[in-house]
């Protein structure tokens, strides 16, 4: 299996369990996939500048102050829906990328699973779970504080009686047609 001219098998001084697994099964560590791809993309990214920066962080300290504060389930589910209908957008846009990297190309035709389509469809679809899955425990907070399941009204704990324990009996019922002849 030929090999980058970049990679080189490692000795184990002052390497990481990445680079020494690498080593031993003569594969690429993640840093060096990604230094390759960094050099071989120099060009595009010269033609196509993207940002330095990371996105904007949402500054939570709000969020932070008024969990703080609550006192009820219904003041933590209103900075809950909050913060959830803030990030929504954000985390949209990150899945809408990651699905339209799974489809780049028809890449995502006939892939099977496990393959880097589909792998990335289901992190755009995690991604987005997130913030259902947060959702999901707010309402079930706001049900069991609100609307808690009802509590069955079993009888007394006692001595059974016999009369309790047998079904009751039918009423008399004449017997219906004509009666039996000898």
């Amino acid at each position: 299996m030929p090999q980058d001219p970049d990679f080189e098998l490692y000795d184990n001084v002052g390497r990481d369990a990445d680079q020494i697994a690498a080593a031993r099964y003569g594969i690429a560590t993640r840093g060096d996939l990604l230094r390759w791809a960094r050099r071989d993309s120099e060009a595009f990214l010269a033609e196509h500048p993207l940002p330095d920066k990371p996105l904007p962080s949402p500054d939570l300290a709000p969020y932070l102050a008024a969990l703080a504060a609550a006192q009820t389930p219904a003041e933590v589910s209103a900075v809950t829906q909050h913060l959830l209908d803030a990030a929504e957008p954000a985390l949209r846009a990150v899945s809408d990328y990651l699905f339209a990297t799974a489809q780049w190309r028809g890449r995502h035709r006939g892939a099977v699973k496990g393959s880097p389509p589909k792998l990335l469809m289901e992190a755009a679809s995690r991604g987005l779970s997130v913030a259902a899955i947060a959702d999901e425990a707010d309402l079930r907070t706001l049900r069991a504080a609100y609307d808690p399941a009802p509590t069955p009204n079993f009888p007394p704990r006692g001595p059974a009686r016999a009369s309790t324990a047998l079904p009751p009996t039918p009423p008399h019922v004449p017997p219906a047609g004509p009666a039996p002849s000898r």
